[in-house]
């Protein structure tokens, strides 16, 4: 029975690689913008990093090519400059509370990763907290597995 749903979940996950995942895409995203927006301004290098870490995930880079990222990204910075819209971005953040781990990871990681460009700040580390709640994953661990700078 394990190997049936070995294959069956393979097959949905190539599946949902070449459709586009748009909840993983706007997790992803949302997250990322988050950080972005965090310490109040927008750098070109973190935006660089973002896009490079949702390139880098199979699924989102099969079913997304960097145009949609990037116009996408772009939403969700213009969102996170509100309160209103990073509550909304981790209203999407959470929408994959509920995948498996590595995706759940993947998506913090990605954040994680922007927020790390020149050191994690307060901030940012709030923020990725949040992020971290939000999709239910072990932030003190997977920081420790991955080490960071803290700008702090």
């Amino acid at each position: 029975m394990s190997l049936l749903r070995d294959i069956f979940g393979r097959m949905a996950l190539t599946v949902s690689a070449y459709a586009g995942d748009k909840a993983l895409m706007l997790a992803a995203v949302s997250a990322a913008a988050n950080v972005i927006v965090a310490d109040g301004e927008v750098a070109g290098p973190e935006f660089e990093t973002a896009l490079a870490g949702m390139r880098a995930h199979p699924i989102l880079e099969k079913g997304y090519d960097t145009l949609m990222l990037e116009s996408e990204l772009y939403d969700g910075i213009a969102r996170a400059r509100t309160r209103a819209g990073r509550a909304e971005n981790l209203r999407h953040v959470a929408t994959v509370a509920g995948r498996p781990q590595d995706q759940r990871e993947a998506v913090f990681l990605i954040a994680a990763d922007v927020a790390d460009h020149e050191g994690i700040s307060t901030i940012e580390a709030t923020a990725l907290s949040e992020i971290a709640a939000a999709l239910g994953v072990d932030e003190a661990a997977l920081l420790r597995a991955s080490p960071v700078k803290r700008a702090d």
